[in-house]
């Protein structure tokens, strides 16, 4: 997949997972999700941080604030994804975007892998917001799935580490590609 490519597949990613945080009733931000030991207001935190980090990244800003220790959603969540996800989206379509180097937790890494990591971001922790919160129903099977045969043909192995991925996970036959992306990266998709 082109550069260009990814970032369409970022653009659609952005929108769905949009979707999935607008859905969130007001009594679900403290429901487990299967990103393991965080609650959907963590999860969705920790999104918000990322979309403001890889935009400052890309806007030549210093984005040395802590990830998960700063408040990014504040009072409106929905509202919040929704600004962070406008300044992602923007930051990336920015000429020369595609010869920026980033600062990840694992390292420095060029955009066209940099864009990779951070759709995976996107479509994974929309996956594990939808279904702690019973929005299954509006995840993109199609990025799902492209970003599932993705992942096995670079593997995954060496993010297997407490905090990233977890040990793949059966998947139950006929699973759609949604669960089978989550079980992939070890995470259950029964939450509770």
């Amino acid at each position: 997949m082109t550069f260009d490519e990814t970032l369409d597949q970022l653009d659609r990613a952005l929108a769905t997972t949009g979707r999935i945080v607008a859905g969130v009733a007001g009594d679900q931000w403290g429901d487990p999700t299967p990103c393991a030991g965080w609650d959907v207001r963590q999860v969705a935190n920790h999104l918000v941080g990322g979309l403001s980090i890889f935009a400052l990244q890309l806007d030549g800003q210093d984005s040395a604030v802590d990830h998960d220790g700063h408040d990014w959603l504040g009072a409106d969540p929905a509202a919040a994804y929704a600004a962070a996800a406008g300044a992602d989206r923007a930051a990336w379509r920015r000429p020369r975007a595609e010869a920026r180097v980033f600062d990840l937790a694992f390292g420095r890494v060029p955009a066209p892998t940099a864009v990779v990591v951070h759709l995976t971001e996107v479509v994974v922790h929309g996956l594990d917001i939808a279904v702690a919160t019973g929005q299954e129903e509006l995840a993109d099977e199609s990025t799902a799935a492209g970003l599932l045969a993705t992942m096995q043909a670079m593997g995954a192995e060496a993010f297997r580490v407490p905090g990233i991925f977890g040990p793949e996970l059966a998947a139950a036959e006929g699973d759609p590609a949604h669960r089978r992306l989550l079980a992939y990266l070890g995470r259950r998709v029964t939450v509770g």
